[in-house]
């Protein structure tokens, strides 16, 4: 067998020699994907250089580990990663790409590994054969394809070895010389530099992915009313990772927060600031403050930190006990509304200016849901790339939607990358929340009487649904707290306006009324008749809360069940 090409690197004088080098540096290394750049190596010095030609890796490096830098007397690990052949060669085995290399023991290779040497045997024998090959049977496949000339090099990088590379000539090829070793080490060396590249730059997306979903919710929390499903897509690239957030918080009285948000930036800082930004955003909407006046004041949190970071935010608040959302938005794409028939159609929420800008207030929407309709919301990465405009790829977002169905749209099936793409170069979070999903909540409203009378009627409605719950235990406790309740709305905010009751994995009461000032718990003394029914709420319920509505406030208290 003698090769057809005219190009072996014999023929090549110094500077060809030189010029085929140069080559290599526009041919190998051309992504950051680590084992890419061992396949492009493979098929450089294939068939100019050799034959044959096995790249193997040590498996530390696969993991983004530094390879090893001091010389040991065991051989390494390493796996086999890539393989070039001439046609007539395809009829050698080698070690299945991704799996340990088989290793023995006395393989001319382990001069690589162990000593960082470069190995060559110009003529090979049979013995030498049993050296080079780890079985009889791959031996007896080189001695079939009559590979008569070995080689083999370190891949070192920085002074630590990362694995080696093989080469081997066969039939009518010239054997080895001194020459293609030198020839071979200087390849090796460019070439592991592009891989050790590719490795510190896995190594840092690693990182960044970790510290992400680290700062991510790890579960979503029992919703009254509503399934929510939630899914995190990293980039494919490490400078496209870290930025994006969503959350979901239980929010008093059955209803439900869902919040995405998008830094401006990307990498380590921005995974910090999104989990900066994230942290403020729960603890606003644990306070039950309306979801423009979260943004304002997330606005001004935003404003504070110390890197004048810039990000969107979409906040939205779920009622139950009328199937409402209110939704604000700072810069952020609008949610998409997956009507239970598969329409679609993109809510049109007053987009106010990024967190950051200092542009205030913002505004609400309130809009109806049909029970079984889904809620999509999503960062920009879901819909970006680099060739249509914003309309187009909304469009396109509306188009998916339609076609994959509801379980599509729940299993997070919009994050699947384009066929033929060349993968998701910016994250992306997805959030579907389903009406009429999740735990049905048992929950009661009713409109209170703005007379004296409004204790006495709170007292009797609460008696008579607990009993139809079979909470007879509550009963005592829960007709206390509603007095107090509503006797605060009668003194203090001009008469109790309505009345919830909700029974989920506990007992929670709300009393609103049209005043504007939070009750606070008072120090009463000894001899003062008044001020403490809160510190009575305080004392026998698990918690108690109050926020401010456009109509006025919502005191709440929230009981344990027992059992």
């Amino acid at each position: 067998m003698r090769r057809k090409t005219s190009a072996l690197i014999e023929r090549l004088d110094e500077r060809g020699r030189l010029a085929w080098l140069n080559d290599a540096s526009s041919q190998i290394g051309t992504t950051l994907d680590l084992e890419q750049t061992a396949r492009e190596l493979a098929r450089f010095a294939v068939p100019r250089l050799a034959d044959a030609c096995a790249v193997d890796l040590l498996e530390a490096v696969l993991r983004g580990e530094e390879g090893k830098r001091v010389m040991g007397a065991e051989v390494p690990v390493i796996r086999a990663i890539a393989v070039h052949t001439v046609p007539e060669l395809q009829i050698l085995e080698s070690d299945p790409i991704g799996s340990v290399s088989a290793h023995p023991g006395a393989l001319m290779t382990d001069r690589c590994l162990m000593r960082r040497e470069s190995v060559l045997i110009s003529h090979l024998t049979e013995a030498d054969l049993a050296k080079v090959a780890p079985t009889e049977r791959r031996a007896r496949k080189m001695r079939e394809a009559r590979v008569h000339s070995y080689m083999a090099v370190p891949l070192m990088a920085r002074g630590v070895l990362l694995g080696t590379a093989d080469f081997a000539r066969a039939g009518g090829s010239p054997a080895f010389t001194a020459t293609d070793v030198a020839l071979a080490e200087q390849l090796a060396s460019k070439a592991a530099v592009f891989i050790d590249n590719a490795r510190l730059y896995g190594r840092e997306r690693e990182h960044v992915v970790t510290l992400q979903r680290s700062l991510l919710p790890r579960a979503v929390p029992s919703t009254p009313g509503l399934s929510v499903r939630a899914h995190y897509a990293p980039a494919s690239e490490a400078r496209g990772v870290g930025g994006d957030w969503y959350d979901v918080v239980a929010l008093p009285g059955g209803r439900t927060a869902l919040v995405v948000g998008d830094v401006m930036g990307h990498g380590l800082s921005g995974a910090a600031t999104m989990g900066r930004l994230r942290a403020v955003a729960r603890t606003l909407m644990t306070l039950d403050i309306a979801p423009e006046r979260v943004l304002a004041r997330l606005d001004l949190a935003t404003r504070d930190l110390e890197d004048d970071q810039v990000a969107t935010c979409l906040c939205a608040v779920y009622d139950p006990a009328d199937g409402t959302y209110t939704l604000a938005s700072a810069g952020h794409p609008p949610p998409l509304l997956v009507a239970p028939d598969g329409s679609t159609a993109f809510l049109n929420v007053p987009v106010g200016a990024p967190l950051g800008a200092g542009v205030i207030p913002y505004d609400a929407l309130e809009h109806r849901m049909p029970d079984g309709a889904r809620l999509v919301l999503y960062s920009d990465g879901l819909v970006k790339n680099r060739d249509d405009d914003v309309d187009t790829q909304l469009e396109g977002l509306r188009r998916s939607a339609s076609t994959l169905g509801p379980e599509g749209l729940d299993d997070g099936r919009l994050l699947d990358p384009v066929p033929g793409g060349d993968g998701r170069f910016d994250e992306s979070v997805l959030v579907v929340a389903r009406t009429g999903g999740g735990v049905e909540p048992r929950l009661r409203v009713w409109d209170l009487p703005l007379d004296g009378t409004a204790a006495s009627a709170a007292r009797k409605l609460v008696n008579e649904q607990l009993l139809l719950w079979e909470l007879p235990d509550l009963v005592d406790v829960t007709e206390l707290v509603v007095s107090e309740l509503v006797a605060n709305a009668l003194r203090y905010g001009d008469g109790p306006g309505k009345l919830r009751l909700m029974y989920d994995e506990r007992l929670m009461i709300e009393v609103s009324d049209t005043g504007p000032d939070l009750p606070q718990i008072q120090h009463a003394g000894v001899q003062d008749e008044g001020g403490r029914g809160l510190q009575l709420i305080n004392m026998l319920c698990r918690s108690w809360g109050s926020c401010r509505t456009p109509a006025g406030k919502v005191v709440w208290a929230e009981q344990e069940v027992p059992g």
